[in-house]
């Protein structure tokens, strides 16, 4: 007997993401394993940076909380992958020779899961844009689209000063900086 695909199945493209309670999932299954023992494999960290970086991946649209991590990192130790020590008042993990046989072993889904990672933050901004905002920068690519291969001397210059600004104005540094020189074309 065959099976045919329900008119709910989806598809494994870009935009199918893993649901959790009829919610989409920031993170696929097994994911904040893999960033955390990563983050652990680049430098020795304490708990709550381990969760600032995850929580500054996401712009702040996720934050692993205290409940999720400590425990992750309980089992790591559990594992022999990292050791923790007392530093300051912290305890801070560092990786093991167990935990770096390990990310060797799980290199290759260590980056898709950075990837995954990337990629659903990059969604997650998206999705948060105000309605102009989002359509403004869909008008802005399609323009870019448009222009390919036909740049006049000083435009580039001046796309670039107006978007400077622009990030500028978002970072709160408007004022601060001197006003960028923008060319113009002689009268």
């Amino acid at each position: 007997m065959s099976r045919t695909a329900s008119p709910r199945a989806r598809s494994d493209d870009a935009a199918a993401v893993p649901r959790r309670n009829g919610q989409p999932r920031v993170l696929s299954r097994g994911d904040l394993r893999l960033l955390v023992l990563a983050l652990i494999g680049e430098q020795p960290r304490h708990g709550y940076e381990l969760i600032q970086h995850i929580s500054g991946l996401f712009m702040q649209a996720y934050t692993p909380s205290a409940g999720t991590m400590y425990p992750l990192l309980a089992s790591f130790e559990q594992a022999g992958w990292v050791e923790s020590e007392e530093v300051e008042g912290r305890r801070v993990f560092r990786i093991t020779t167990a935990g770096e046989f390990e990310l060797k072993v799980q290199r290759t889904q260590v980056r898709l899961a950075q990837r995954r990672a990337f990629d659903r933050a990059r969604e997650i901004t998206k999705a948060s844009l105000p309605p102009p905002l989002a359509a403004a920068l869909r008008e802005f690519k399609q323009a870019l689209v448009r222009h390919h291969g036909r740049w006049h001397e000083g435009e580039a210059e001046l796309v670039a000063a107006q978007l400077s600004r622009a990030s500028a104005l978002l970072n709160g540094t408007l004022g601060d900086a001197a006003p960028p020189v923008i060319p113009t074309e002689p009268d």
